[in-house]
């Protein structure tokens, strides 16, 4: 059997719904906090070109000649503060300077955003392969995932496999994701409403890696991984940072603070993003493998209903694949049966019943395996359960038996 040591990609991160700028009407003015707009103009690097000192600022933006100056009030003061907001955000809407829209996106949603940029060797017209947009947005799922899963519970020993998967997968539908024209660079807005434990884990999971990797170049020891674990730092994160790397002259992720939340405690304004170069390959590659290994399997009760089921011979053992109820942090599990046992859940499965069986919960499988396996028996259940369960054994009655190949795999 193969195992991906990552199990599913993270669900796709949905794109930010003012996404439609310039065709939608930008932000309301009555909304929008002239401040907000402010810091948000200074952080993509527009500039102040002047204005009435105390009533309104002239934002010019990065570049030479790249568009119409912003007439921006420092507050509301003054009668004509709304209109100069208003005008201010309409032209915004209509600029064709690339900030412009993540600007707008930032009002529309308050959130953290995080950035991801990479050094590519340019290729012909500095365009790059179609391939590394792929990776890169690859590398920011995985990156956001690793935090979710740390936010969920702290591994161990830096190993989540499938555990709480399914909980942090679903933690990233409120990602936002912004426009990214190449494979270089890429923006996700975490709203500060319901994401922004996931932005504080990630920024300080990424000090520590960064931190990790320094002194293991330094020293030749390892160590500071393993205390790395406590800051959010994982298998999963080491591993979404080699795929950012991978093919690289360099790589950076950064986190910028919602202006409208301010800056959460523990974290700083302004920190530049952390970077990683091709030359930490290898030491983030080692940490992954030790993480992975260092993590104990654990003994559990599992409950879980059986469906499907394989072995090569009509008689000894076989294995069978379970939807984890109860007992696991995992959706499904794999576990080797002696005959008896076999036969034991072939039954409770027929009969649309669920098997109860102790045994340990591998991490080098990802947390996938049930090893050792024991005590299997049926257990009862409701009848509006046990109904349940028997309408999906009907519309799956193809996974049963020795009809198939050993599709325990996932």
């Amino acid at each position: 059997m193969t195992h991906r040591p990552t199990g599913e990609p993270a669900r796709p991160v949905r794109p930010h719904p003012a996404d439609a700028f310039p065709d939608t009407p930008p932000p309301e003015a009555a909304g929008t906090d002239p401040a907000v707009l402010t810091a948000l103009l200074r952080r993509h690097g527009w500039q102040r070109r002047g204005g009435a000192p105390g009533r309104y600022g002239r934002w010019a933006p990065p570049g030479p000649g790249t568009g119409t100056s912003l007439l921006v009030p420092v507050g509301r003061t003054f009668s004509d503060s709304e209109d100069l907001l208003a005008e201010a955000l309409h032209a915004l809407s209509r600029s064709g300077t690339p900030s412009a829209r993540e600007i707008l996106l930032a009002l529309a949603v308050p959130s953290d955003e995080i950035r991801w940029s990479r050094d590519l060797p340019p290729g012909p017209g500095d365009a790059v392969a179609w391939t590394a947009d792929e990776q890169l947005r690859t590398a920011a799922r995985r990156t956001l995932l690793a935090a979710a899963l740390a936010t969920r519970a702290r591994a161990g020993a830096g190993h989540h496999g499938a555990r709480h998967r399914g909980q942090a997968a679903a933690a990233l539908d409120g990602v936002l994701v912004g426009p990214a024209p190449d494979g270089r660079g890429l923006t996700a807005f975490v709203p500060v409403a319901t994401g922004r434990p996931l932005a504080v884990c990630l920024f300080h999971a990424l000090h520590a890696a960064r931190e990790a990797v320094d002194l293991q170049r330094v020293t030749g020891s390892m160590d500071a991984f393993a205390t790395a674990v406590g800051a959010g730092v994982s298998h999963e994160l080491t591993e979404a940072l080699v795929t950012l790397v991978r093919g690289t002259e360099g790589a950076r992720i950064g986190v910028d603070w919602a202006p409208a939340a301010g800056v959460p405690e523990g974290c700083v304004s302004g920190a530049a993003p952390v970077e990683f170069s091709p030359g930490d390959l290898p030491v983030l590659l080692e940490a992954g493998r030790r993480y992975r290994s260092a993590e104990p399997s654990v003994t559990v009760t599992v409950t879980g209903a059986v469906v499907r089921m394989y072995r090569s011979q009509p008689q000894g053992d076989g294995m069978v694949r379970l939807r984890v109820l109860a007992g696991a942090d995992v959706g499904h599990l794999r576990v080797t049966l002696g005959e008896e046992d076999y036969r034991t859940a072939g039954h409770a499965h027929l009969m649309g019943l669920p098997v109860r069986m102790r045994g340990l919960l591998t991490g080098r499988s990802g947390f996938r395996r049930l090893t050792e396996a024991r005590e299997v028996a049926p257990v009862q259940v409701d009848e509006a359960e046990r109904d349940r369960l028997l309408k999906a054994l009907q519309e799956s009655t193809d996974d049963f038996g020795t009809a198939f190949g050993p599709a325990c795999d996932d």
